[in-house]
């Protein structure tokens, strides 16, 4: 992946100083490294305020609660971990980081339950750990702050009018995943 970006960079100096707009491109490459600071900074600060949610949540048992809510439907997905209560609290952990929209922060927390998960089966990846990977990686969200962040840096007035779309498009991609996982494994099997 860094050989084609350096090679997308290169070529594109070489094309701008072969067409006369050397100049172009160096104030284009300076303005753009001024957003990525400002969206950078703009970011940092609203994953620092879900982070804290998150830590609230954690502190003050809600975060406990919202993993005993979750146990039901996460026991029939995770059927071979739903008596392992720290296998399922990560998953809940990951779940619920998910919800918030801070894939940032349920990235680690799925690393983390991926680790507890594979200790049972050391160097396969068990039908659990696909699901785990696949729900990760759709992600329903109930509020997309990263994409609210995105969007408000841009300047949106409105970064939350999105939320009907996100929660249709999340549902649908989580249901699709699970359908296919739970399908693959029967064929995988057979």
């Amino acid at each position: 992946m860094a050989a084609i970006w350096t090679g997308m960079v290169v070529i594109s100096i070489l094309c701008g100083l072969a067409t006369g707009n050397g100049a172009a491109v160096g104030a284009a490459a300076l303005e753009g490294a001024g957003a990525a600071v400002d969206l950078c900074l703009a970011m940092a600060g609203v994953l620092c305020l879900w982070m804290g949610v998150m830590e609230i949540m954690k502190r003050s048992g809600l975060s406990a609660g919202l993993s005993k809510l979750l146990r039901p439907l996460l026991g029939r997905l995770y059927p071979d971990f739903a008596r392992d209560r720290e296998v399922m609290d990560s998953i809940s952990a990951n779940v619920s980081a998910n919800l918030l929209g801070l894939g940032n922060a349920a990235t680690p927390l799925g690393i983390q339950a991926a680790r507890q998960m594979s200790r049972r089966t050391p160097g396969v990846a068990s039908d659990s750990l696909c699901m785990l990977v696949v729900c990760n990686t759709a992600s329903i969200q109930l509020i997309p702050t990263t994409v609210a962040g995105v969007r408000l840096a841009a300047g949106c007035e409105t970064p939350f009018d999105i939320l009907p779309a996100v929660w249709l498009a999340s549902a649908l991609s989580v249901c699709v995943g699970i359908v296919a996982a739970k399908l693959l494994s029967k064929l995988w099997r057979d």
